[in-house]
């Protein structure tokens, strides 16, 4: 009871302090919030719509991604670095769900919560030392994490390719050279970003381990169709369309594949 009393005493004290020098925050502060909102998003309509109809903020195509290259790694904009670099700590496929949603949302949750849960009235940092260290703790962590998701470096195509001898080795293809050009293929077109193959690669997307995939004897041909168009013979499938890759690149890399049918 003495808190509520008290909570009371302090309402009523606020309510006679804005009646004698200032405005209340309803209506006045949340009228000038909604004014201000609506300006904020009528200019980005509007630079939308010039960007989208005129050339004044660039073109609104460039030229095509090319799924084929063999040089480009694909990176986030740099405020989503922090779940870039969490990506490569929970890097299991049965984690990744934990590192992307997971532990974003619980510290959301606990954000938004903190008003409701800490409602006393002291204000000094002092007198706040759990604030204040949880603070310091949550910009010292996306600070870190933000600046090793932005200098992280991926495995170069001449490291992944320096592979392929033990990968024919392991899996025993070395004796056949359409393979073996196949896996060098393979080793130079950022499969590895989101598959995984003897241990070395990303594991993103729910993409699988390639590492016996020959084992299925899902045979060349449907190995070619499915690198043409994924989602044509895997329905939802995420991976890119390799449709660009010339007929003695797409025969070498389904040789590769179904070559490949786990350790001898």
């Amino acid at each position: 009871m003495a808190s509520i009393d008290e909570r009371r005493a302090g309402f009523k004290r606020y309510k006679e302090d804005v009646a004698r020098r200032g405005k209340p925050f309803y209506p006045y502060a949340m009228f000038h919030d909604t004014v201000m909102s609506l300006v904020v998003v009528s200019v980005i309509v509007a630079l939308a719509a010039i960007w989208k109809y005129t050339s004044l903020l660039g073109p609104l195509y460039a030229e095509k991604a090319d799924p084929g290259t063999t040089n480009f790694v694909p990176r986030p904009d740099w405020y989503f670095y922090f779940l870039f670099y969490l990506l490569r700590i929970f890097k299991w496929p049965a984690s990744v769900i934990l590192g992307t949603v997971g532990i974003p949302t619980i510290l959301l949750i606990i954000l938004l919560a903190m008003p409701f849960v800490d409602v006393r009235r002291e204000r000094r940092l002092s007198r706040r030392p759990v604030a204040v260290v949880a603070a310091i703790l949550v910009v010292i962590s996306m600070g870190v994490l933000t600046y090793k998701g932005a200098t992280a470096k991926e495995a170069l195509a001449a490291e992944l390719v320096s592979k392929v001898p033990t990968w024919a080795h392991k899996e025993g293809f070395a004796n056949n050279p359409t393979a073996v050009a196949g896996a060098k293929l393979f080793a130079e077109s950022a499969c590895l970003n989101c598959h995984t193959y003897q241990n070395t690669g990303g594991s993103q997307l729910g993409a699988p381990n390639l590492t016996d995939i020959g084992s299925k004897h899902l045979g060349i041909d449907f190995q070619i169709r499915h690198l043409k168009c994924p989602p044509c013979e895997t329905p939802g499938s995420p991976m890119p369309s390799f449709a660009g890759f010339s007929d003695e690149q797409l025969r070498e890399l389904a040789t590769f594949l179904e070559a490949s049918k786990g350790n001898k």
